[in-house]
């Protein structure tokens, strides 16, 4: 995979690989919480400061209620 080729989603399903490379056969679960909850906080932090700290901007930006991007704010303690 060149640099040109590089997305997101190719991002993800790397570490995903390594994620499981590195459990070496041990039991994992909540395997779909955890991700949502890796990818959730860094995706807030990055658009909130990208946004200047604006939460309308922002909550249009991810396309979501202001009042649902204040309670994932306050659930990551970033507010």
């Amino acid at each position: 995979m060149t640099g040109g080729n590089l997305t997101l989603a190719n991002s993800v399903e790397k570490e995903l690989e390594r994620y499981f490379e590195q459990l070496d056969g041990a039991k994992t679960c909540d395997l779909y919480d955890l991700v949502l909850a890796e990818v959730e906080r860094p995706l807030l932090c990055v658009v909130m400061k990208h946004v200047d700290q604006n939460q309308s901007r922002a909550a249009d930006l991810l396309g979501l209620s202001r009042g649902t991007l204040r309670k994932k704010l306050k659930t990551y303690g970033l507010v």
